[in-house]
């Protein structure tokens, strides 16, 4: 059994961004990047699996330019086998990742497709949705818990309303809810370890795959600020200031 694991290089998600001056974008020149946390926890995952004797092979993908390739030594570094790097410097849209993902899907035959339930950069939570539409496979979203028989996969998914269980036939696409794994601590000889594995390069080009923009980004501002909190002295005079703002 084969697990592909899609990953996303993001700025730190404890890194406050800003917009650039001209309100075209974020500006990501020094912040500091890292792995998606919510791919992280999918790697994890796969390489829990594959310890378990459930999985043979883990192979790590990601699509991005030259500077992912650190994202990739970080999968490897918690166990995946090996990586795929779609290489490419433009910024593309959840439907494109698809695209390219399901290119990837095609030449590895993977059981299992892994990725996280969002990205914590644009937050869309979309791809492997697209995905599974592409790859016309069934797809569990949100994850916390995984438990793989043959070819069925059971899946516990974190929903509004609780949790849900449900089983899909392989292949199947899954994304990571929080619950789903602890990632281990990535440590220097780790990375050493995963510097030697193989990283097949690809460049998003020789695919032949339409990626181009469907949305147009307009302005890129601050949120406006908060109004300040009035403390009240009781509750008649909350229930009075929240009616005198037509709250109640």
């Amino acid at each position: 059994m084969k697990i592909l694991v899609a990953v996303k290089r993001v700025v730190d998600a404890k890194i406050k961004v800003r917009p650039l001056p001209d309100g075209s974008g974020v500006d990501t020149k020094l912040a500091k990047m890292a792995i998606n946390p919510f791919d992280e926890i999918a790697v994890e995952k796969a390489v829990a699996l594959k310890e378990a004797g459930l999985v043979n092979e883990v192979v790590a993908v990601t699509v991005g330019p030259a500077k992912s390739l650190d994202t990739l030594r970080v999968a490897m570094a918690i166990g995946a086998d090996r990586s795929l790097h779609v290489k490419t410097d433009d910024a593309l849209e959840p439907l494109a990742v698809a695209k390219v993902l399901k290119a990837m899907v095609d030449k590895e035959n993977p059981d299992v497709v892994f990725l996280g339930k969002q990205a914590v950069d644009d937050d869309a939570a979309q791809v492997g949705q697209m995905l599974s539409a592409l790859m016309k496979a069934p797809v569990a979203t949100a994850v916390s818990d995984v438990t793989i028989e043959g070819q069925t996969a059971t899946v516990v998914r974190e929903t509004d309303a609780g949790q849900m269980t449900v089983s899909m036939d392989l292949p199947a696409v899954i994304t990571s809810d929080l619950r789903l794994a602890e990632p281990r601590y990535v440590t220097l000889p780790m990375m050493g370890k995963a510097r030697k594995k193989p990283v097949e390069e690809i460049q998003l080009a020789d695919l032949g795959l339409d990626v181009a923009p469907r949305q147009k980004t307009l302005k890129v501002a601050q949120p406006a600020p908060k109004a300040p909190s009035q403390m009240v002295a009781s509750i008649d005079e909350l229930i009075a200031q929240l009616k005198a703002r037509q709250v109640l």
